[in-house]
């Protein structure tokens, strides 16, 4: 049924300022990437002669072959896939069952193991002792030293302990009346009534594995491992365009077309992904948030 309200006039000229207001931070959010994808596959000419680029001059995907084509570079891109896939998937089982745990009120010391959680929030044990201990795991060098330090954030379980402990009690207690054990609680009431925030923490995770690249520059002393993030650093931070160098020298690309070409290979993943659980975002942080 639609409303039968009419609007005042205040009210129409307030709600078109915001829609334009709106607008223009969405312009000015969005213009940056889509000069980075048109500067890719335009010509060096255009990207230099300064001003706005809106559309590209002619189209050439040459910039996309020579990234392609250089070994390092797809070899970091699937490293990356893989960091964020298994590290999202085993973060999410270890984050999804210590949360579960720590809702349940029932449980002994559950107020003193939410505060040693916690605390982890506050205070680290520095960067040294972490190197030292992730060297005494044996992961130095190895793909596993990505993933397993940073198998769970205190954040995220907090996050969904909190919405854990919204799910009503006599749901548990039905199927605990039923036979049901606590893993197949968690599996058939918790986990179907919990897709907001399961969507949610899973987004959180896949960011912050396929952005994170200092780990690998503390950790990796070689290339075999490298996720796609630590080749644009030094491409674009430490100025590195030895590894833009294309094979077949023939071959004369411009350097800062390669890089912008880079620049959308590894953003286009995440971007793409996010879209399908945004839908979840603001009602997973919201819920999971509101009860202590």
């Amino acid at each position: 049924m639609k409303s039968t309200v009419k609007k005042s006039l205040p009210d129409k000229l307030f709600m078109a300022i915001n829609s334009l207001l709106m607008l223009c931070i969405v312009a000015v959010m969005l213009y940056p990437f889509w000069y980075i994808c048109v500067g890719s596959v335009s010509s060096i000419g255009h990207i230099f002669k300064g001003g706005f680029l809106v559309w590209p001059d002619g189209f050439s995907t040459t910039a996309y072959e020579h990234v392609l084509s250089n070994s390092r570079i797809p070899r970091a891109f699937f490293n990356s896939i893989f960091i964020t896939v298994v590290g999202t998937l085993i973060s999410m089982i270890l984050t999804t069952i210590g949360a579960y745990v720590l809702s349940k009120p029932y449980l002994p010391g559950r107020t003193g193991m939410t505060m040693f959680v916690v605390i982890t929030m506050l205070f680290s044990g520095g960067l040294i002792p972490f190197y030292l201990t992730v060297n005494w795991l044996g992961l130095i060098d190895t793909i596993w030293s990505l993933i397993i330090p940073s198998a769970i954030s205190t954040y995220n379980m907090i996050v969904m302990r909190n919405f854990f402990m919204a799910v009503p009690r006599s749901l548990e207690e039905s199927a605990q009346i039923d036979g049901a054990r606590h893993f197949r609680t968690l599996l058939q009431i918790y986990l179907p009534l919990s897709k907001a925030v399961i969507a949610t923490v899973t987004l959180f995770y896949a960011v912050g594995y396929w952005n994170s690249f200092f780990n690998a520059i503390i950790f990796l002393n070689k290339p075999d491992y490298q996720p796609i993030q630590v080749i644009l650093r030094e491409i674009l931070l430490m100025s590195r365009t030895d590894i833009l160098q294309a094979q077949d020298m023939s071959k004369n690309v411009p350097t800062e077309t390669v890089k912008m070409a880079l620049v959308v290979v590894t953003v286009a993943p995440i971007a793409t992904i996010y879209p399908f659980l945004q839908k979840y975002f603001v009602k997973g942080v919201m819920i999971g948030s509101v009860k202590g």
